[in-house]
């Protein structure tokens, strides 16, 4: 059965083999042979241009009128956010609560996002995550200016847990906007790293002594995705007058006989609600559920959310 991160936010699997051991069975549909690479060893990989440009403008379009704030009037970027996060480190980081919109569904629903992700488990059989997006303004605080560094999951648990997440960007990520960073070498070398931290170390926030992150730029449109033991955190938007925006998608293997984990699946997609999570209180105006209709799902789309079966 599939069980929820610490973090209550993406799910882990049942599987056994983990992400960086796996022999590949199935020809590579959207990666490379040096992606591969790349991604069994530093515990991240880009795919450019991973939806439409059509798909990702209307999208930043839907979230602008979703969190009811203008584009072109930075004076109202800055409204309180409408419900406190257990976790509070999620506060004021631009998580928008919206889970099933057609346009959500659009993105998990391309081919190209799909084959990658079979590229990653070397299955065919998954199930898409029911996730939501951001839209982070810049900071007016000059606080940290480098973020913290996590896992979302506990790293002391063993055997170690197995998951995958990614993140489809909307607007272009850089050294100004911040975005994605993180420390491929604690991946690459976690057992021997380990070995040299105290027993009662943090499994959740990685001792950075010596450590150096790698900062991730990315286009519109394109895919980023990491394993779940890669330490990472979102560096600050320091810009002038750009957001972050961005889309959580990510698969895992399909559980279609954990009947009601499916039957909840296909009532939030049906009823427009959000998953019962700890970390993320839910919507308080219930804005898709007035503001939008159930999604119409390809063939493909009802075997990511568990209508039909593989």
């Amino acid at each position: 059965m599939a069980t929820a991160l610490k973090r209550d936010s993406h799910p882990t699997t049942s599987a056994t083999t983990q992400l960086k051991d796996i022999q590949k069975t199935l020809p590579l549909r959207v990666l490379s042979k040096d992606d591969w690479q790349h991604w069994i060893t530093k515990g991240y990989v880009i795919v450019r241009q991973a939806v439409p440009a059509a798909n990702v403008e209307r999208l930043a379009d839907l979230l602008w009128k979703f969190d009811e704030k203008d584009p072109n009037d930075p004076s109202t970027w800055y409204a309180p956010q409408r419900r406190e996060h257990k976790m509070k480190e999620l506060n004021n980081t631009g998580m928008l609560e919206i889970y099933n919109h057609q346009y959500l569904w659009d993105n998990r629903m391309e081919q190209r996002i799909y084959n990658v992700f079979v590229d990653i488990w070397d299955r065919e059989d998954l199930w898409v995550t029911i996730d939501r997006a951001n839209l982070n303004p810049p900071k007016k605080v000059k606080g940290n200016p480098n973020g913290f560094i996590h896992w979302d999951v506990d790293t002391s648990i063993r055997p170690l847990p197995i998951g995958v997440q990614a993140v489809l960007s909307l607007k272009k990520q850089d050294g100004d906007v911040g975005g994605f960073q993180c420390v491929p070498y604690l991946f690459q070398h976690f057992e021997e790293w380990e070995k040299t931290q105290p027993a009662d170390r943090d499994p959740m926030h990685p001792d950075m002594s010596g450590q150096s992150t790698v900062n991730i730029d990315m286009e519109p449109g394109d895919l980023m995705i990491f394993n779940s033991l890669l330490a990472h955190g979102v560096r600050p938007n320091h810009a002038d007058n750009r957001v972050r925006m961005a889309q959580y998608i990510s698969m895992h293997p399909a559980e279609f006989d954990n009947e009601a984990e499916r039957q909840e699946r296909i009532r939030l997609w049906r009823e427009l609600d959000h998953p019962k999570r700890d970390a993320f209180p839910g919507d308080p105006r219930e804005w898709e559920k007035h503001n939008a209709t159930t999604a119409e799902l390809t063939p493909l789309g009802e075997k990511l959310l568990g209508l039909t079966r593989w």
